[in-house]
């Protein structure tokens, strides 16, 4: 067995709309191919045996161990590596249950489709799930000791991929309140929402953080100072630089003191509660080594307990007791012994992966230690406390305790007032006081110190004590009630008119003075300008519309090959707009027929928003059937060319939106309502109504922007300043004067396509009717067969040429299986092969006569372009 593809899907895709991560392995069973589970002897018991757990899979039975029921019954083997692949990664600590298997067409080929938390930790659950899997079909068995280094590299895959608590909790308040997020290339910034609606996060550091109040709270010095001035309780203290300082300040200041470094962090380089000018020395070194500026921080030292106090956009919503890393004595065993102890809690892990963090006995433990005149040989009295931390840090081995309910009123007003003065949204406040439940004015408390960006792990998962929500205020601060988190995105898919489409779309909004972003078949375009040249299709392209700040409106062309390669770019639509489906790309990533091509263009409709709107074409049986999907959950609009289309009928009756073709006029249906929008001989784009498929894109176009709000004078201006041009529509029904003829120039390239062109073209009454056509070579040989057939219908003579990309075919294979349609339609048809495009083309100029229409077909519309403005062509 061997993996031949494995790649990362995300957003709503072809396999899933709720599940947003998955990992699709196409697998080649080689000599296995149909060998089912149950006719491998032992398979069973051997897969049991190293992976137990899997008894908790419901499977296709629905009940616990319908999985295992399965493989005794027998089951492909593609079955069985996706369940072991998703049991992986749940022993390893990220939960997932959704996964698929399925054969394709070719024998021995499967597609297994399985959940991910991490992306590098799902490729490699593939990986060695594919491993697990023939070591028990060649041995019975998987070592154990393999099993083990598996989980252990799943593991350490989860930390270092992982956005951290703190993010991830704010992540998951945003998905519980349908607020999408993007991960950014940089820094560990997370985005929340779209467009100018965006926010921008690092952990507990959002867009709303001020610089000057961060760069504030990392100066302790400028902090306690600022503090002081507003009359608010902080330590005494003295910054130096040089040791020879060190006597003035304690002179200043008193035992006991504080050493600490200016700049420190993580309560490295912190020596509290010094009494004597030796141990103020080595407190001194220490410090001085910590320090990135060189600074020194000598304070008063302060008796109490440590208190975090977290305050956001200015109100105090939680707070939580630290205690540093500790252990308690049982009269008979060392500290080193009870730190493995402390250690063996299930609760502890490495950095911030569980509730709790594994102490580690390090140089700044021993300094600790020798400060209460321990080492970690010394046995401590049952019940006597041992510190092991100058600080309670939780990234250090402390513990916190909620005490959210204690704290007084007079110190929630001091909280409240030092994170404004420093200007934070988010602070966390150090204090150090006998009590929180009593004003630090009366107990001699003090703050020690305001935190920008401070950890939520105390107040999310505390050691004791009620957990805080504490995401959900910085919600609640960067997405108030009345601010949206998301801008309109209409997003538009089918088999032909998909550019054509979204290009009207997003020239209709523009109308309403908005910066649109758009992604089409030629380009991605950010209000007047091109922001990325290229076939921008698929979700990486609208990820860069969706991400730009500035864009207030997204409009997003979308092909098959993305959705079926990656995913959509965004978790929901405000609009979904199906166009069409017919018989293109099939055979291709194994869609092989009309309805498999529907289900994957159906992905829109069914992400499209429970609020929003679907647009379906009623004319399309397999497009309007989309309207009863159970997974479609959107309000349901149509457009028609009939006004009298039955399921369009229905629809207006039962007090539904549509758009019709009728009397000559682009019109809206609504109830009763009927809105005539504008005469489609007024509309540059259908060629003076001549061109049916045109006008059909333009009720699609008006149709969705119609449903978002958008003015019908708005929509009516659009249509009548939209153009088939080079300019707003390359390739796409580009009629041009030439000399004495005319040229057609359009990317029609399947049998829908050429049927479309073939009603404009079929009203050319003047002239011969001139093709320069071909197709892509990755289309199965009954499509390209069927073009011949409908290029001797539509033309009067033609030149077949091939692209460039012949997509695995042989040179002249593709304008062979064209020609011989072409032969079995009309025998005598006028036909010639110039394989070379330019070569085609600069031909059919040269043979044009008067009157003419020449339809170009391209390969590369902006090479067709490039070529007719060369003087020789002129």
């Amino acid at each position: 067995m061997k993996i031949i593809k494995l790649q990362t899907l995300r957003g709503p895709n072809y396999w899933s709309i709720n599940r947003h991560k998955l990992i699709e392995m196409w697998l080649d069973l080689e000599e296995m191919n149909e060998i089912y589970s149950h006719e491998i002897p032992e398979f069973y018991e051997g897969l049991i045996q190293i992976l137990p757990s899997l008894e908790e899979h419901f499977c296709s039975p629905g009940h616990r161990g319908g999985f295992l029921k399965r493989v005794k019954q027998g089951t492909l083997m593609g079955h069985v590596i996706e369940h072991v692949a998703l049991e992986l990664q749940t022993l390893a600590g990220m939960r997932v249950k959704f996964g698929r298997a399925r054969s394709t067409a070719k024998p021995g080929v499967y597609r297994v489709i399985f959940e991910y938390r991490q992306e590098a930790a799902g490729r490699y659950a593939a990986k060695a799930a594919l491993r697990l899997v023939e070591n028990i079909i060649a041995r019975g068995y998987y070592p154990e000791k393999e099993l083990k280094l598996d989980l252990e590299d799943l593991r350490k895959l989860k930390a270092e991929t992982s956005l951290g608590l703190t993010t991830e909790a704010i992540l998951k308040e945003a998905e519980a309140r349908k607020i999408p997020w993007t991960e950014l290339p940089a820094r560990g910034i997370v985005q929340l929402g779209y467009g100018i609606h965006q926010r921008r996060i690092v952990a507990a550091q959002t867009s709303n953080t001020s610089l000057l109040g961060t760069e504030l709270a990392c100066d302790k010095e400028g902090t306690i100072t600022m503090l002081r001035k507003a009359n608010l309780p902080v330590p005494k203290g003295k910054v130096i630089y040089r040791l020879r300082q060190l006597e003035n300040a304690i002179e200043e200041i008193g035992f006991p003191i504080v050493i600490k470094p200016l700049d420190g962090n993580h309560g490295r380089g912190i020596t509290l509660n010094i009494n004597s000018w030796h141990d103020a020395e080595d407190a001194y070194d220490l410090a001085k080594s910590e320090s990135k500026s060189g600074g020194v921080l000598v304070e008063r030292y302060y008796k109490g307990r440590d208190f975090r106090v977290l305050v956001i956009n200015g109100k105090v919503v939680a707070v939580a007791e630290r205690v540093p890393a500790h252990v308690i004595g049982d009269g008979k065993s060392t500290i080193a012994e009870l730190v493995a102890q402390v250690n063996k809690d299930p609760r502890r892990g490495d950095g911030h992966e569980n509730i709790l963090t594994r102490i580690t006995i390090d140089e700044h433990s021993e300094q600790v230690l020798a400060q209460q005149k321990l080492t970690l040989n010394s046995i401590l009295e049952k019940g006597e406390i041992c510190y092991l931390k100058a600080t309670a840090n939780l990234s250090t081995g402390g513990t916190a305790i909620d005490r959210t309910a204690e704290i007084h009123p007079q110190n929630v007003w001091i909280a409240q007032r030092a994170a404004r003065i420093i200007g934070l949204d988010i602070a966390g406040i150090d204090i150090t006081s006998p009590e929180i439940s009593r004003p630090l004015t009366e107990v001699d408390g003090v703050i020690v110190e305001v935190n920008a960006a401070p950890g939520l792990r105390m107040h999310l998962q505390p050691s004791e004590g009620t957990p805080r929500n504490v995401a959900a205020p910085i919600l609640d601060m960067l997405y108030p009630l009345d601010r949206p988190h998301q801008i309109p995105i209409v997003a538009v898919t089918g088999t032909n008119g998909k550019t054509t489409t979204t290009r009207l779309i997003a020239h209709i909004f523009r109308q309403t003075k908005k910066t649109v972003g758009y992604t089409t078949t030629d380009g991605t375009y950010i209000g007047d300008f091109l922001a990325e040249p290229g076939d921008n299709t698929g979700p990486q392209s609208a990820q860069l519309i969706l991400q730009d700040p500035s864009v207030e409106v997204a409009v997003l062309e979308t092909a098959r090959g993305g959705i079926l390669r990656s995913g959509l770019a965004f978790s929901q639509c405000d609009v979904g707009v199906v166009l069409n489906v017919s018989d293109d790309h099939l055979g291709l990533h194994n869609i092989n027929t009309l309805e498999d091509m529907a289900h994957v263009k159906s992905v829109i409709a069914e992400a499209t928003s429970p609020n929003g709107f679907v647009v379906l074409n009623a004319d399309d049986p397999l497009v309007a059937a989309m309207a009863k999907s159970d997974r479609q959950k959107a309000k349901v609009t149509y457009f028609s060319m009939d006004r009298w289309n039955p399921t369009v009928w229905e629809h207006i009756k039962n007090g539904g939106v549509a758009a019709v073709y009728d009397n000559g006029y682009i019109t809206f249906l609504s109830g009763e309502n009927v809105i005539q929008v504008e005469l489609a001989v007024n509309i540059p784009l259908t060629l003076g109504g001549k061109a049916p498929f045109m006008i059909a894109n333009a009720l699609a176009a008006s149709l969705a922007a119609y449903i978002q709000g958008v003015r019908v004078e708005d929509i009516s201006t659009a249509l009548r300043t939209f153009r088939a041009s080079v300019e707003q529509t390359p390739g796409r029904m580009n009629l041009i004067n030439w000399a004495n003829f005319h040229i057609l120039l359009d990317y029609a390239h399947n049998p829908a396509g050429y049927q479309a062109l073939g009603q404009f073209v079929g009203n050319w009454s003047t002239g011969e009717r001139i093709g320069v056509i071909g197709a892509p070579g990755d289309r199965r040989d009954q499509d390209l067969h069927k073009l011949g057939v409908l290029t001797a219908q539509i033309f009067d003579r033609v030149i077949i040429k091939e692209d460039e990309d012949n997509r695995g075919r042989n040179r002249g294979e593709v304008a062979a299986l064209i020609a011989e349609g072409i032969k079995q339609e009309k025998p005598d048809f006028a036909y010639e092969i110039i394989l070379d495009e330019q070569t085609a083309i600069e031909t059919a100029l040269l043979k044009a006569t008067e009157n003419s229409l020449v339809v170009i077909l391209p390969d590369k519309v902006d090479r067709a372009l490039d070529l007719l403005k060369q003087p020789a062509m002129i």
